[in-house]
C-alpha cells in the first residue's frame, strides 16, 4: 500500500469512529450528568432511585437511625441542596419537613418541589390511649397522620408524584421515566397483594407498637394499633398499667419499636406481659423488602 495513503486511512477510521461515539450511545465520560435530588427520608429515596435509575443521585436529609422529629440537617448537608434539581418531600406534615423545609428550599430558591402526598387522603393520627384523651382539653388538637409511605397504595400515588416531577424537570428522558415507574409501581401491586394474602385468616388483629407510624398500614390491612407513645409523650404509670391490661386483654405478646426512639417503655410493657420487644422500621431504605420483613414479624405475633 501507498505509504501516503495509509495516513489518510487511518485518520479517516478515526474520525468515523469518533462520530459513531457521538452520535450513538454516549460513553460514561460524555455521558449525561445526573440529576441531583434531595428527600427527606431513605424510603423515598428508594421510590426516587427506582424511578430515576443511573440518570439520578439521591441525597438523604435525615441520615439512618435519626429521629425525623429532633434531626437537624448539617451545613454540609445544606450547601448540597444548592446544586440539587428537584426536592422530594413527604408533604403530608412530618415535623422534620415542617421545621426545616422553608429554610433547605431557601439554600436553592430555583429547585423544584415535588409533594408526594399530593392525591392522598391523610388520615387522622392514631387518637391517644393515654388518660388524658379523657380530659376534654386535647381531644381536638390531633394532627394528620405523616407516615403516608407505609401503604403500599400510597406509595403508588408517590412514585407516579415523584415520576412527574422528574419528567417536568428532564423531559427527554420522559419515556425511561415512565417504563422505571410502571416497573415500579408493578413491584408494589404485587407486594399488597402479598401483604393481604399472609396478614389474612387472623382472628385477632391487633398489635402495639411503640410509636404510631403503622396507621395507614393498619387501614389498608384491617388491623387494630395500639400506641405506647402519642406525639412524643412517654406513658405515665397510669398510662402504663392501662396499656398492659390492654396488651393482655388482646392476647399481646409482642411491642414493635424501631430504632428513631427509645425502647425502654416498650420493654417494661413486654416484661409484664411475658413478651418481647422486635424492630419494625418505618425508615429502612429497601422499601420493598422492609415492608415484607415487617409483614412477616407482624404475621407471626397476630392469632
Amino acid at each position: 500500500m501507498n505509504n501516503k495513503i495509509l495516513p489518510v486511512i487511518i485518520l479517516l477510521i478515526a474520525i468515523f469512529s469518533g462520530n459513531a461515539c457521538i452520535n450513538g450511545v454516549p460513553d460514561q465520560q460524555t455521558g449525561q450528568e445526573q440529576l441531583i435530588i434531595v428527600t427527606s427520608i431513605l424510603p423515598l429515596a428508594d421510590f426516587v432511585e427506582h424511578v430515576g435509575g443511573d440518570k439520578v443521585e439521591v441525597i438523604v436529609m435525615i441520615p439512618p437511625g435519626a429521629n425525623p422529629a429532633t434531626y437537624e440537617p448539617t451545613a454540609s448537608q445544606l450547601k448540597a441542596v444548592s446544586s440539587a434539581e428537584i426536592y422530594v418531600e413527604v408533604g403530608s406534615g412530618l415535623l422534620f419537613e415542617e421545621v426545616w423545609l422553608d429554610k433547605i428550599c431557601s439554600a436553592n430558591p430555583d429547585m423544584l418541589v415535588v409533594d408526594t402526598s399530593k392525591g392522598i387522603t391523610l388520615m387522622e393520627m392514631e387518637e391517644h390511649h393515654h388518660e388524658e384523651k379523657y380530659s376534654g382539653q386535647n381531644n381536638d388538637e390531633r394532627g394528620m397522620d405523616p407516615h403516608i409511605w407505609l401503604s403500599p397504595a400510597n406509595a403508588e400515588i408517590m412514585v407516579q408524584n415523584i415520576c412527574d416531577g422528574l419528567i417536568r424537570i428532564d423531559p427527554a428522558n420522559e419515556t425511561y421515566y415512565e417504563q422505571n415507574k410502571e416497573q415500579y409501581i408493578s413491584d408494589l401491586e404485587v407486594l399488597d397483594s402479598d401483604i393481604n394474602q399472609s396478614l389474612s385468616g387472623f382472628k385477632n388483629r391487633t398489635f402495639m407498637v411503640f410509636h404510631p407510624s403503622w396507621g395507614y398500614f393498619a387501614r389498608d390491612y384491617n388491623l387494630t394499633m395500639i400506641a405506647v407513645e402519642i406525639e412524643g409523650k412517654e406513658p405515665s404509670v397510669s398510662d402504663m398499667a392501662h396499656l398492659i391490661k390492654t396488651a393482655k386483654e388482646n392476647d399481646i405478646n409482642v411491642i414493635f419499636v424501631q430504632p428513631q426512639f427509645s425502647t425502654k417503655s416498650a420493654e417494661v410493657i413486654a416484661k409484664e406481659i411475658g413478651g418481647s420487644v422486635i424492630p419494625a422500621d418505618p425508615l429502612a431504605k429497601d422499601y420493598l423488602l422492609n415492608l415484607r420483613e415487617v409483614t412477616n414479624s407482624f404475621n407471626k405475633s397476630l392469632t
